[in-house]
């Protein structure tokens, strides 16, 4: 059975980047590699040992663009409200808290948020599957 490890995101400033991680999810550096033409930063925290990898390619000035392929990247807290107005008092700019129901029932509660780079990200309530 495979295991899932780590996701990547292409970035162009790491000091930001890890900065966003750290703040917005409480994720921190379990790994740096510097190679000569790009760096890899494997961030994560104790609630998992699933990874963000931030890949660094050095040299490059322009954003890079997602096309229409790149989804999100999906996060579950105990909390969702308290991590709204955390990342709102962070200055981290989060979208409204949404509740999604089906035939009356909730299916979610969330919000998203975009890092540095463009990249979105949803905060999850735990409850049901998303635990």
């Amino acid at each position: 059975m495979a295991k899932a490890i780590h996701m990547m995101v292409r970035v162009l400033d790491e000091d930001r980047s890890v900065d966003f991680y750290k703040r917005a999810f409480g994720l921190d550096v379990a790994e740096r590699m510097d190679f000569d033409d790009f760096t890899l930063v494997y961030m994560k925290n104790a609630e998992t040992d699933f990874e963000v990898e931030l890949t660094v390619n050095k040299g490059r000035a322009e954003p890079y663009e997602h096309g229409d392929g790149y989804g999100h990247l999906a996060v579950s807290v105990e909390d969702v409200d308290a991590e709204h107005a955390r990342f709102k008092e962070e200055g981290l700019n989060p979208r409204d808290v949404v509740e999604f129901k089906r035939d009356g029932n909730l299916l979610a509660k969330f919000f998203f948020v975009q890092d540095p780079d463009g990249y979105q990200i949803e905060v999850l309530q735990r409850h049901g599957r998303y635990l």
